[in-house]
């Protein structure tokens, strides 16, 4: 039987409360119990892949440093909300992960394919 597609949608800004680096946490844990995943930034959720974040002058961890080592688990795909790094004047190269742009029906073919949606 195929393992079920998991897709992290993560929405919420990088500082300002704890869900995002929860939802890193998440994603950190699913690579270690080898779930096949993918994530998707949407919204102001696209601000955790910014490169070079100086969270020190808030006195917290770097969310960008934390995705970083995604790279030690499996994580399948990287999607990135296209409309939203437009809002932010953002290409893909300013990412601290590679990330494939998706927007329209490529973005609701994502999330209609995925066995499970878990909004962060």
């Amino acid at each position: 039987m195929p393992k079920k597609r998991h897709l992290l949608v993560l929405r919420r800004s990088p500082y300002g409360s704890g869900l995002a680096r929860a939802s890193v946490d998440l994603a950190l844990a699913l690579g270690a119990f080898e779930q096949d995943f993918d994530l998707l930034f949407t919204g102001d959720g696209v601000l955790q892949l910014l490169r070079d974040q100086a969270s020190d002058r808030l006195g917290v961890k770097n969310v960008g440093r934390a995705l970083s080592s995604l790279s030690l688990v499996d994580v399948e795909q990287v999607y990135v909300d296209a409309s939203a790094l437009a809002r932010y004047g953002l290409a893909p190269e300013d990412l601290v992960l590679t990330a494939i742009p998706v927007s329209g029906d490529t973005l609701r073919t994502l999330l209609a394919e995925s066995d499970h949606l878990v909004g962060c």
